[in-house]
């Protein structure tokens, strides 16, 4: 890991961050302040939250089934290693919706973030500026758009080699400094919609992922057992002149009056619904794990597809979302662009991902963890851990191109075993 021996890239040497941490400690005897080891991090996040928040960050639908799913489908996916390769040179760089990006990674939508750390939704939102990787802000923010906003143009307003990589030339309201996306949870108030949707484009966020499995809450026996039916996170009603106009009043009494009415408000949509949020909203991109679904969103106008069984917290004994990528990217993967959520853990799982024909990917539980452990500092040190361990996976790997090299002939399937649990180096 010479320093020195880097010739330019179109992206950074990440995997030098790995070098940074092992030399701070082997010199001035600084280790890290907590594991960035995915099941360490997880297991150390129960000592520095209280348990709703705990519960609420991790719990899954019924028996977790679907989490475990997940998890399993990656450890079914092996890796090829091609040696003599030169990656001296590596590019992580890839295109989303007109922006460049410097990796195809996303800081997924999680809601009421105020759980994790005093600051929400700003921590993540700046983090992904000084990264320059799409933030994607959920309607179930405990912070106001425009503020989340404020907050990534500041991470992006000092320039380093990650956010300089990005690039964009297409329409944007709010003159944004970095890529960010707006997640909607949408209600039944056509209006209130239409005011989420304009007061997300004029602070900038240019891209519409429209969420459809989550229009109540899943069966979450772990969250009921703290009875986490969490009421906080009207800061996005509290916010919106509509909103406020109609049900202000009604906030005094009924604390869940935002997130019972317009989040988790227990009445589905339907395809017949898309048209006409397509036509408020160009870009969309909405949530669900089946190829025939995919194929009903490119009908109905959608540019893109997140591939998501909502990390497991909505069905239980779902499949995984790794499971189906395949055959969705079949289906519509030279039409639309595909972004794969639920799951992700390593720079390993970034690659499968990627492999099997996703545009990108999301990180939700992941900076979740790491924010909780220390708010900024802890979210910048899991994304960064987790761009390193991607670069240096395509370095000893021998792949330097995520997009001309990382393909379906990568990995090799092995429908055998048992993903293993804890079986790892630990003091």
């Amino acid at each position: 890991m010479d320093p020195t021996n880097k010739p330019p890239s179109p992206t950074p040497n990440y995997s030098l961050y790995q070098r940074e941490i092992l030399k701070r400690g082997g010199t001035m005897g600084v280790l890290p302040n907590f594991s960035v080891h995915a099941d360490e991090l997880e297991e150390s996040t129960k000592k520095k939250l209280n348990e709703r928040a705990y519960f609420y960050a991790n719990s899954n639908a019924g028996l977790g089934w679907t989490n475990r799913a997940n998890r399993e489908a990656f450890y079914r996916w092996r890796i090829i290693p091609r040696m003599l390769v030169d990656t001296n040179v590596r590019d992580l760089s890839t295109e989303l919706f007109g922006h460049r990006i410097p990796a195809p990674i996303l800081f997924a939508p999680v809601g009421i973030s105020k759980l994790y750390a005093p600051g929400g939704e700003l921590v993540p939102a700046k983090i992904a500026g000084e990264l320059g990787l799409p933030y994607c802000l959920s309607t179930a923010s405990s912070q106001p758009i425009e503020d989340v906003a404020a907050a990534n143009d500041q991470g992006a307003s000092t320039k380093n080699e990650s956010n300089s990589v990005h690039r964009y030339s297409g329409p944007n309201g709010g003159d944004a400094q970095s890529p960010r996306f707006f997640q909607l949870y949408m209600g039944h108030d056509d209006e209130l919609t239409i005011s989420l949707l304009e007061r997300a484009w004029k602070s900038g966020f240019d891209v519409c992922m429209f969420t459809v499995d989550t229009w109540q809450l899943g069966w979450r026996p772990t969250d009921m057992n703290v009875t986490n039916y969490v009421y906080v996170g009207n800061e996005m009603g509290e916010s919106d002149p509509v909103f406020m106009r109609k049900h202000g009043e009604e906030l005094t009494s009924d604390s869940g009056k935002w997130v019972d009415s317009s989040v988790w408000h227990g009445k589905a949509h339907t395809w017949e619904k898309i048209p006409w949020l397509i036509k408020q909203w160009k870009r969309i991109s909405g949530g669900r794990p089946f190829a025939e679904d995919a194929i009903r969103a490119f009908e109905v106008g959608c540019e893109g597809i997140v591939v998501t069984n909502h990390a497991g917290r909505q069905v239980d004994g779902a499949v995984g979302s790794l499971e189906v990528l395949p055959e969705i990217v079949d289906a519509v993967g030279d039409k639309m662009k595909i972004i794969f959520d639920s799951g992700i853990r390593t720079g390993a799982d970034v690659f499968k991902a990627i492999a099997l024909g996703a545009h990108a990917v999301q990180v939700g539980r992941l900076y979740v963890w790491g924010m909780s452990h220390e708010g900024e500092a802890g979210c910048r040190h899991v994304m960064k851990s987790l761009l390193a361990d991607l670069d240096i996976l395509m370095t000893v790997a021998g792949y330097a191109s995520i997009t001309k090299d990382v393909n379906r002939k990568a990995l090799k399937y092995n429908p055998h075993g048992t993903y293993p649990r804890g079986e790892h180096a630990k003091l």
